[in-house]
């Protein structure tokens, strides 16, 4: 037994999500001591589906607006420009302290001065979101979505948007849609919520298809044991991953994927990025190799954007590893926060190291 995707759906993949904006400085310098600043629409998880979107695929993000907000405009003109579809109430912000979307501020680091991230999150309007926004009979039953990709960032950002993944999780599989699930643990979303959350992750857990989170996700979003993630080199933590996965397979039986990426961060310019997967009853192993970086945010995301698209695309367990630590190089070799690729060939280049010109 395979993952696969069993029929034609209109989209991709869709996802559930808060949208904001990320600022950054140019040309690497630090937020504190720069004037100058590119912004761009964001989220974690419109970032994952940007692989397939820029590849052809029509993508769906189902997500939340403040009405009338100029922000609001410049996120729904680059996610339309980006291939993503939305779909969202748009709602009045209520006043100068009403609802806004997210500022994301960050810099790219430089050498061994690390990238520095501050999110500034005070009124999101994403924080608000409910299953009832949506039409999910139509969106899951008669347009249909290949799989639904929910971030532990979006189920842990309030108590509406737990309840609102758990929903949309629950319809998504009455549809025959594929589950996708990022664990994304964020101690500051959890602080105080700890053991509903914990239920909350449980259950969308035992619902989901591919599971996708590193050591310490999994111990701290849904409780496993296990040794600390820290300080190891990376060749441990495929063996511990391995053994931690062992465990999770136990209780969650339904789950035919488990993915993570392996970081070791050499400077803020260069990492060494590897992967690993078990899927069809095997392990894949993507050994990590050094890669120059742009600006990390984003790969990850990226990583796992490639994967769900070799799962939707049918290929071998193999490739969806491949591609994905592909992508992952992709987001990271760029300023945007998400992997842009002009087509398959351009990442199989980047996974088989040909970065000859291409005339």
């Amino acid at each position: 037994m395979g993952l696969k995707v069993d029929r034609k759906p209109r989209y991709a993949v869709a996802c559930v999500t808060s949208m904001g904006v990320r600022i950054t400085p140019e040309d690497r310098m630090a937020v504190q001591n720069s004037n100058l600043f590119r912004m761009q629409a964001t989220s974690a998880e419109t970032n994952v589906l940007n692989v397939a979107s820029s590849l052809g695929c029509e993508c769906l993000a189902l997500t939340k607006f403040v009405e009338g907000s100029p922000i609001a405009a410049f996120i729904k003109a680059q996610l339309r420009a980006r291939n993503i579809a939305y779909e969202g109430k748009d709602v009045p912000q209520g006043g100068p302290w009403g609802f806004r979307h997210q500022f994301n501020i960050a810099d790219s680091g430089f050498g061994l001065r690390a990238p520095r991230v501050w999110n500034d999150r005070a009124g999101e309007v994403g924080r608000t979101l409910s299953a009832e926004d949506f039409d999910t009979e139509r969106i899951f039953g008669r347009e249909g979505v290949g799989i639904l990709h929910l971030s532990g960032l979006i189920a842990a950002m309030s108590p509406e948007t737990t309840a609102c993944c758990l929903h949309l999780a629950e319809e998504a599989k009455k549809y025959g849609t594929l589950l996708s699930f990022d664990l994304n643990y964020r101690a500051t979303f959890w602080k105080g919520r700890e053991e509903e959350l914990r239920e909350a992750f449980h259950r969308i857990a035992s619902m989901a298809d591919i599971l996708v989170g590193n050591e310490e996700d999994f111990q701290l979003c849904l409780g496993f044991k296990g040794p600390e993630a820290g300080g190891k080199d990376l060749s441990a933590k495929i063996e511990s991953f391995k053994a931690m996965i062992d465990q999770v397979r136990q209780k969650y039986p339904q789950a035919q994927a488990y993915a993570t990426t392996l970081r070791q961060v050499i400077s803020a310019n260069e990492h060494l990025w590897g992967a690993i997967l078990w899927a069809e009853g095997k392990w894949f192993v993507e050994e990590p190799r050094p890669i120059p970086v742009m600006d990390r945010i984003g790969g990850g995301d990226g990583f796992s954007g490639g994967l769900l698209y070799g799962v939707f695309k049918g290929w071998e367990p193999e490739k969806w590893l491949q591609f994905g630590w592909a992508s992952g190089v992709l987001a990271a070799s760029s300023l945007n926060d998400y992997a842009e690729p002009a087509d398959e060939k351009q990442l199989w280049d980047v996974y088989a190291g040909n970065a000859r010109v291409q005339r």
